[in-house]
């Protein structure tokens, strides 16, 4: 039997079995295909240096941690100020924060809720211990909160003021008007501290990293919508429009000028604005309907119809309105009185153009609202290049600049269909794609379904109830668009799957080997050349760089594999002996000395058996890779000798070492014919 070439059809298809699928591939991790060829996926490096072995969990009181940031991101947003800084925006289940250039420190921005009076604080100490209660009245404060103490004094030996005067998490609360914090020292004596001056300022209420169902106290902690500008107390509701049980916090941002607007999911509207001076990084300012707003370029007006329950915000582009998606009325003079303190889920609100504290419509101005009738909550919305897409969880809607008198326009596009949440979804190139429940979309002046080779596979394992976790992202060097989820016995983000829209293929993997812990966040942006990922474990990671993890010190091998579905030996009417493979992998990019893969061949003797056994030979390049950036010809083992008996087979290709990159090209394989059974 002369030498057969293993040429499969690129991407990876689960929707048949292996055999049904002869001439493609079955299963992989951390690979993509590029030019129909599969290959490891790239590394990832740590920004500033940062790895998971430096970074520790929150405790009391809450340090500076300017090489990293607190809690799960689940929103980055960059921009370039006037000044060309390269800023990113992340919003955490825990804080906000700002980030000036690579590298930078993570300057925390987070909204401030409530300030008390001075001497409206009393810290009560035991000898010996470092728990502290501490007495406010109407803080309004949940577990994992955090405060900021100031003018505080003490006349304990070691539980000194300076200790006292520092920003500290909410470990419980203990009653209507007190909760607990840990010092970092223990006191000496039994008593109570403060004094008069004592100033407690309190930032806005933390959200869950995850999504929990609301049964008994403790579900996601004490309260729900703080809608950030009055102290609120126990009790809250979930954010309304988000269904039954305590949501993750989700953030929204989007640039007005060059300063920042900001939302948590069912929360207020936050402005962060640029400062003169470089080194300062002002509070994001509550938009509190009647109040003002101090920007970097001047002071302007909120009226008094401002909404402030919101649950997505978004600025256009061409027109400069900001737009707010599931919302509340203040006044109740647009949406109706019963939503004056009510979220409305259906509710779209714009402010006045180029106006963002003008919401009232009048003649004058161009402010104004629609109520969207399909389904039962808008889940998100995105900008493409001539239209504003709104999807709820039944319907996607065109929204279009109009001009006065009508100002916008409102279409739907399509009914009956689904979405993850709300960032499942991502623009390339003026399309649309979005992961629905149970199959992927796109819409590209049309709705309709995008065919997946892996959606049986998909589908069949992921998480549902942690569906508003899942997220969209691009990275437009390999015309890839990812999703990342929760699998089925995960409430973290623990897999992914790979659109190539150029080639139209399909691939995934999951976020659990080694040390690539699950990613939260991404965004594809050339201010900062590769994508970016935020991680567990407080970590913002850039794509595509190097060949390794590089988040560990030192970097870790990134376990990456390909293997084909069955093919026969023949027809498969013979068993047949495979005795020699001559090898065609590419290891440019490497920078291991004589990088190296394996090869396995996997026989089966029928589709219904298990795969037998076979030796696991390496293809090792006898190039040296460390010093060398040139490669004129690939040098690798010429041909291997194995051991496989079986009617129909399968090859993995997988790599585990560090300094190591492949392409797999067209392996042949020499068998013979070896009886019937």
């Amino acid at each position: 039997m002369p030498l057969q070439k293993l040429q499969f059809r690129p991407g990876v298809n689960r929707e048949a079995t292996s055999l049904a699928n002869e001439g493609g591939w079955f299963d992989c991790n951390n690979i993509r295909f590029r030019s129909g060829y599969p290959e490891k996926i790239g590394g990832w490096t740590a920004d500033g240096g940062q790895t998971t072995s430096a970074l520790k969990p929150p405790s009391n009181p809450a340090p500076s941690y300017p090489a990293s940031f607190w809690g799960v991101c689940r929103n980055l947003w960059a921009w370039l100020n006037l000044t060309g800084y390269s800023l990113l925006g992340l919003g955490t289940n825990l804080k906000y924060y700002i980030q000036n250039g690579i590298g930078g420190a993570f300057n925390d921005v987070t909204p401030i809720r409530y300030t008390t009076s001075a001497g409206a604080v009393t810290f009560t100490t035991t000898a010996g211990s470092k728990i502290i209660t501490v007495t406010n009245s109407g803080n309004g404060a949940q577990a994992n909160d955090f405060v900021t103490f100031s003018g505080a004094t003490s006349t304990d030996a070691t539980l000194t003021a300076t200790y006292l005067n520092a920003e500290f998490q909410v470990i419980a609360i203990t009653g209507a008007t007190t909760y607990t914090i840990q010092a970092p020292v223990a006191a000496t004596s039994s008593g109570t501290q403060g004094g008069s001056a004592t100033v407690g300022t309190y930032q806005i209420t933390t959200g869950s990293d995850i999504y929990t169902t609301a049964v008994g106290w403790g579900a996601g902690g004490w309260g729900g919508v703080d809608t950030g500008y009055t102290s609120t107390g126990w009790g809250l509701s979930a954010p309304q429009g988000l269904g039954i049980g305590v949501q993750l916090r989700l953030w929204s941002s989007a640039n007005y000028g060059q300063d920042l607007i900001i939302n948590p999911s069912g929360g207020a509207l936050y402005y962060w604005a640029v400062n003169s001076n470089p080194s300062i990084y002002d509070r994001a300012q509550t938009m509190v309907p009647g109040g003002s707003i101090t920007t970097s370029a001047g002071t302007f007006s909120v009226d008094s119809t401002c909404p402030n329950l919101v649950n997505y915000v978004i600025v256009s582009d061409s027109s400069d309105f900001v737009i707010v998606f599931g919302c509340n009325d203040p006044s109740g003079t647009v949406l109706g009185a019963q939503f004056e303190t009510v979220l409305d889920p259906l509710a779209v609100r714009w402010s006045d153009q180029q106006n963002a504290g003008t919401w009232l419509p009048s003649a004058t101005n161009q402010a104004g609202s629609y109520r969207l009738s399909q389904g039962s909550q808008i889940v998100t919305a995105v900008q493409t290049r001539q239209e504003i897409l709104i999807l709820t969880d039944s319907a996607i809607y065109s929204m279009q600049y109009l001009g006065p008198p009508y100002v916008w326009g409102f279409q739907i596009l399509g009914d009956n269909m689904s979405i993850m949440g709300p960032n499942a979804i991502v623009s390339v190139n003026n399309i649309t794609y979005w992961m629905g429940y149970n199959k992927f979309y796109i819409y590209s002046g049309t709705v309709s379904t995008l065919p997946c080779s892996v959606r049986q596979y998909i589908f069949d394992n992921i998480n549902l109830s942690q569906s508003n976790q899942v997220f969209a992202g691009t990275n437009e060097a390999y015309n890839e668009i990812v999703w990342y989820y929760c699998s089925t016995n995960s409430n973290t983000v623990d897999s992914y799957v790979i659109y190539n829209y150029l080639d139209q293929t399909w691939y995934y993997g999951q976020t659990n080997s080694y040390n690539n812990v699950g990613r939260t966040s991404w965004l594809y942006s050339p201010l900062r050349q590769n994508p970016m990922a935020t991680a567990y474990g407080s970590l913002l990671v850039y794509h595509e760089e190097g060949v390794d993890d590089g988040t560990t010190n030192p970097p870790s091998p990134i376990d990456a594999y390909v293997q084909s579905s069955d093919f026969d030996i023949g027809d498969g009417n013979n068993f047949g002996f495979v005795w020699r493979v001559v090898p065609d992998v590419n290891f440019t990019g490497s920078y291991a000395n004589n990088p190296s893969v394996n090869l396995t061949l996997l026989p089966r003797q029928d589709p219904g058996t298990g795969y037998g056994q076979s030796n696991n030979p390496a293809v090792v390049s006898t190039q040296n890779y460390t010093n060398t950036r040139e490669y004129i010809v690939q040098q690798f083992t010429p041909q291997i000798y194995v051991r496989a008996r079986g009617r129909q087979m399968a090859i993995k290709l997988e790599s585990t070492t560090i300094g190591t990159q492949w392409q797999l090209g067209v392996p042949r394989i020499d068998a013979r014919p070896d009886g019937r059974r």
